[in-house]
């Protein structure tokens, strides 16, 4: 053997027991050793205190699957035991995570070219501790400490894989002031993993992907969110899909917030970056108002409700996270409603666009929209304001701080209305619109008896109390549709053509109506009036007031002509008059919207020598809830000066006669006409 070759036989044989006393110290070194600096060095990276109290050590092992000469490398294996990381010194105290156990390996190879690849992770019982307080603070946001600069910064050139996340029962407890949420949330791995497709409906929304990576780990909450009580259960899939953008990760849960009960099941696709969802949703609840202080949604007061329906959301959008509730159908009261709906989560405020249709929408399901439900209904929706018992018009208070937290741009549709008999109402459509504080329903139109109610309702909600005025028109409602039980009625071509303007202050249509200030214009003509008419319409003081003017029989309205004024939630009539075949009945005094109190004299004037019992002028007082008629003792006027009375009312009759409209087919006007021009010449 030469020199050079002992010399090279000596170097490999010093460098191999070298590798042999190195890889002997690595596997015997009692790595606790090294705690205490690592647990200062963490510390001081993280801006938190960092310990690992428990044994720490590292195991060589040969990695199972491995072929070919890689089988004959060992891998690292490093355990750790009892890991605490505190929080930042604002929470005074506590631990943000601690770790009973982790466990994880490194595979040698990637190390040469500067990758640490970690094919799994294991967590042995994880608590977490999650807090935020209202001023914004939050201990999982590390405040980490600024590094001199010694010239340039360069980033490094080392990366980091990660694989699996593996752990056993974990916890978190989430505390965050800003939202008003306090929960206890419990995740456990199923143990045996649970396919995607296992867990989809059979029928109804359907989210778009049929395939996902299993359920892996099941999860409990319990606690509150936007202060109301929480709890909900569901499942999740394994950490494996976070890292992952191709592959969704499934999400199954079911919750109940308060009266609120939310199913969903679906995907979220690239959880690192909350990508999109695509969700079967399930809402229902006592009331869809009761969705603003989980959702930050703007949505009414109605009946008890239940919606099913697809979610499909773009969180990343440039303009704002996007929300889709599409094809849903479900139930509001006893209506049926449909429709799809997006929601933008856009600056300065999120808009709410979309369409809705009820096929068959019951009149009494829109009462809560101004607070005219039943007490029952109230009770049911968790109203605190109670209706009053001796007041009619509604006094619950519109909700305005919530109108300038949304926009809005929605129309409604009700195909068909379900109604009593007394009220004749058909359909409905409207257009609602909510831009920063204003609401609109323009137009807010209703199918009455064969004629259509045009109004625009706008309601400011920018200004305490709010602001509204009402607009609206009645044309051509048919009084054979009006009353379709009246014999005397449905051979007759009258119509009932109105208009009203009213403005108002106030936040609840009690309050609205109480300062209402405008006018309102009527016109009747050939109808009918009788007890029998009364009775249909539940007016037991008309029913009075009918018997006393024109005793039991059906008698003949030629034309009913009021026009009305409202100064400060008083009404008073300029004009009111009933022309009959018999007499000619003025009502007089004033309605006060305010107090809801009546104070009305009925003064009939006999046509012709005919002569009536108790044909002396009545009174109307009271309440709107209990009005009281009677016959006035003193006559207020001499008969037959009626007449020559209406000579004041030269205005009112001229803009009564826009309202007249041509008699059918085409022929004279209507029965109106003649009375109206008759007051105008005098």
């Amino acid at each position: 053997m030469t020199r050079g070759l002992r010399i090279l036989a000596r170097t490999v044989l010093a460098l191999a027991l070298l590798l042999a006393a190195l890889l002997v110290l690595v596997a015997t070194f009692d790595w606790n050793r090294i705690k205490p600096a690592l647990n200062q060095r963490v510390s001081a990276e993280l801006g938190r205190e960092f310990a690992i109290e428990g044994d720490l050590s590292v195991i060589w092992q040969r990695e199972e699957g491995e072929g070919g000469w890689r089988a004959l490398l060992p891998w690292p294996h490093f355990v750790a035991e009892k890991l605490h990381l505190g929080n930042p010194e604002w929470a005074k105290g506590g631990d943000f995570v601690t770790l009973e156990r982790v466990e994880f390996r490194v595979a040698p190879l990637p190390l040469l070219w500067q990758q640490l690849s970690i094919p799994r992770i294991d967590l042995g019982s994880p608590k977490a501790s999650v807090r935020r307080l209202s001023d914004g603070r939050n201990n999982w946001t590390f405040e980490l400490p600024e590094k001199p600069q010694d010239g340039q910064q360069q980033g490094s050139s080392w990366s980091l894989d990660i694989g699996t996340i593996g752990f056993d029962k974990g916890q978190v407890k989430v505390d965050d002031a800003q939202t008003g949420t306090r929960l206890d949330i419990l995740i456990d791995p199923l143990g045996k993993p649970i396919p995607f497709s296992e867990l989809l409906p059979a029928k109804g929304a359907r989210p778009a992907a049929t395939t996902a990576q299993d359920y892996a780990f099941g999860w409990q909450a319990k606690g509150s969110y936007k202060s109301q009580p929480l709890d909900g259960k569901g499942k999740a899939g394994g950490l494996l899909a976070l890292q992952n953008a191709d592959l969704p990760f499934p999400l199954q849960a079911e919750i109940k917030a308060g009266d609120t009960r939310i199913a969903l099941l679906g995907t979220l696709t690239d959880p690192r970056e909350l990508g999109a969802l695509d969700l079967r949703l399930q809402l229902s609840g006592k009331s869809l108002a009761q969705l603003y202080p989980l959702t930050g949604v703007t949505l009414p007061e109605t009946p008890a409700y239940s919606t099913d329906g697809r979610l499909v959301a773009q969180l990343q959008e440039p303009g704002g996270a996007k929300f889709h509730y599409q094809g849903f159908n479900g139930r509001i009261g006893g209506s049926d409603i449909h429709g799809d709906l997006t929601y933008v989560a856009s600056q300065p405020r999120p808009k709410l666009s979309g369409t809705l249709t009820s096929e068959q929408l019951r009149f009494a399901d829109l009462g809560p929209l101004i607070g005219a439900d039943s007490r029952a209904g109230q009770q049911a929706r968790g109203v605190t304001t109670r209706q009053p018992t001796d007041k009619v018009l509604p006094v619950e208070e519109f909700r305005t701080e919530r109108w300038r937290a949304m926009d809005a741009d929605v129309n409604f549709t009700g195909k068909r209305i379900q109604h009593s008999e007394k009220l004749p109402f058909t359909d409905l459509s409207t257009h609602v619109l909510l831009d920063d504080g204003l609401l609109s329903l323009a137009p807010l139109r209703f199918g009455v008896a064969g004629g259509d109610l045009d109004s625009t309702i706008r309601l400011d909600g920018r200004r305490m109390p709010l602001t509204g005025r009402a607009q609206i028109k009645a044309r051509h409602f048919k009084l054979k549709a009006l009353f379709p039980n009246v014999q005397a009625m449905r051979n007759s071509l009258g119509e009932l053509n109105g208009t009203a303007d009213l403005s108002g202050t106030g936040n609840s249509v009690a309050a609205l109506l109480g300062t209402a200030n405008g006018d309102v214009q009527m016109l009747v003509n050939d109808g009918t009036i009788s007890r029998n008419l009364m009775e249909i319409a539940g007016l037991n003081m008309g029913n009075y007031l009918v018997g006393r003017l024109f005793g039991d029989e059906e008698v003949k309205i030629n034309c009913a002509a009021a026009d009305l004024g409202l100064k400060d939630g008083l009404m008073t009539p300029r004009l009111f008059v009933f022309d009959t075949e018999n007499a000619l009945v003025r009502i007089d005094g004033n309605a006060n919207f305010r107090n809801e109190r009546l104070d009305l004299s009925v003064n009939p004037d006999s046509k012709g020598m005919r002569v009536f019992s108790l044909r002396s002028p009545l009174y109307v007082r009271g309440t709107f809830k209990n009005p009281q008629a009677g016959v006035q003792t003193v006559p207020l006027v001499v008969r037959g000066a009626g007449m020559l009375a209406l000579g004041v009312a030269v205005a009112p009759a001229a803009a009564l006669l826009a309202l007249v409209a041509p008699a059918a087919g085409g022929g004279e006007g209507n029965a109106c006409q003649p009375l109206l021009q008759q007051m105008h010449k005098r």
